[in-house]
């Protein structure tokens, strides 16, 4: 097998080309140190200057409605959320404790027949002091 030889790039190159190939690489490297200097806000800002005013001026335009109906969307959001919520505390939930409660007293009015008159009182709903039903035929 042939021994693997190192070329440098100036070895790549044609005989009469070294030295335009420095003069290559220090005006490559003057183009980076230039877009280096500038900013990504100016670098896009720099972009708009491609559009024509009129389609730059609807852009804009059409940005500051959109912010504008957000706001006023979040506004209104946030003024339908606090009035639904306190609406919902005044009106719904006095009822919802009420049922509640009624619920409570009635489950309380149960137990007592049956601790009174026995198991079977509190489930067929019978009235206390009425005679159980009879089980068997007439």
């Amino acid at each position: 097998m042939a021994a693997a030889v190192s070329l440098s790039p100036e070895d790549l190159l044609p005989k009469g080309s070294a030295g335009k190939a420095g003069e290559l690489e220090e005006e490559l490297d003057d183009d980076d140190d230039d877009e280096l200097d500038e900013t990504l806000s100016e670098r896009l800002w720099g972009l708009t200057e491609m559009f024509p005013d009129r389609v730059r001026a609807a852009a804009g335009a059409t940005f500051q409605l959109s912010l504008s109906v957000a706001e006023k969307m979040y506004r209104f959001s946030r003024a339908a959320l606090w009035i639904g919520t306190t609406s919902f505390m005044i009106l719904v939930l006095p009822v919802v404790f009420e049922t509640e409660k009624l619920q409570m007293e009635q489950q309380q009015q149960l137990q007592q027949r049956q601790i009174l008159l026995g198991p079977n009182t509190g489930l067929s709903g019978g009235m206390p002091g009425a005679l159980p039903p009879l089980s068997g035929k007439i």
